[in-house]
């Protein structure tokens, strides 16, 4: 599963309850993938930096294992998904996305890699079922997203960072000489007055990341920002599910597959279909 926004309310709600195209600079090297679909053809590349998925997505390949697969969840500005065996009989408007080979990859993240618009990625499970944030066997997705300004990615930064230090942010709350906390949460809460409760939480972790200075704060490199505000992207998933490739051909293709009209469970109403999948040798 993939989360399509990073939500400032779910932050919120956990403290109350007290329950995270084309790179700018030269791309990585890699094997050439030659994906056909029955709307054209898709080209990537996969990482020699993220060697466990590579090595895993052309195991699948040569086995034909992605032939006739589905892209069974599309999302306009956000990404298109596939990899799940059982879209290859499945019904029309049948619920996909649980399918896979019956394992998982240890998770590979890199700082030079990210979630650009091109970039191809892992789909895996939850945190709360998944902590150390592994792959699935099979299920991928590429990054269509959008573009973001300075403004949009800085307050992307901070919430960011919130989510890391959420759980030093609940300890805090949680002793009983900072209950007047807890009450100044409360009131913007009820008041819904989202820009308070964002003031809050940026004073609070402000406070908490002074007493852990060990947590490295998270800032997006001088290339991600270059990226994000000129191709576009998905920032809010960079660190939690691993990027493995790119597309370096045929983006207008899955530009084209992510404004097909889908239903509430955004799969395409008309299938799009996986042809073939080749790995061409360097």
């Amino acid at each position: 599963m993939i989360q399509k926004t990073l939500s400032l309310g779910l932050i919120i709600f956990g403290i109350l309850l007290f329950n995270q195209c084309k790179n700018t600079e030269k791309t990585p090297k890699g094997d050439i993938v030659h994906m056909e679909t029955n709307m054209g053809e898709i080209v990537l590349k996969l990482y020699d930096l993220t060697p466990k998925h590579k090595e895993n997505f052309k195991k699948l390949a040569k086995q034909g294992y992605f032939n006739g697969m589905l892209f069974h969840r599309v999302i306009k500005e956000f990404m298109i998904q596939s990899g799940d065996p059982d879209s290859k009989s499945a019904k029309k408007g049948q619920q996909l996305g649980n399918g896979g080979p019956g394992y998982q990859i240890d998770a590979e993240f890199n700082s030079k890699l990210f979630h650009k618009k091109g970039a191809l990625c892992a789909a895996r499970l939850g945190d709360q079922a998944n902590p150390e944030k592994k792959s699935s066997g099979s299920q991928f997705y590429i990054v269509v997203g959008k573009k973001y300004t300075d403004e949009e990615l800085t307050m992307m930064e901070n919430q960011l960072q919130a989510q890391l230090l959420m759980p030093y942010v609940k300890e805090f709350l949680q002793d009983p000489k900072n209950t007047d906390w807890m009450q100044k949460i409360q009131e913007k809460n009820q008041a819904n007055d989202r820009l308070g409760l964002d003031s809050l939480l940026q004073e609070l972790t402000n406070i908490v990341a002074k007493k852990y200075p060990k947590i490295k704060p998270l800032k997006f490199t001088k290339e991600q920002r270059q990226a994000y505000k000129t191709v576009g992207g998905t920032p809010f998933l960079d660190g939690s599910y691993t990027v493995f490739g790119e597309v370096i051909k045929g983006m207008d293709v899955v530009d084209k597959i992510a404004n097909v009209k889908t239903d509430k469970n955004d799969r395409p109403l008309d299938d799009v279909k996986i042809i073939s999948v080749k790995i061409k040798k360097r």
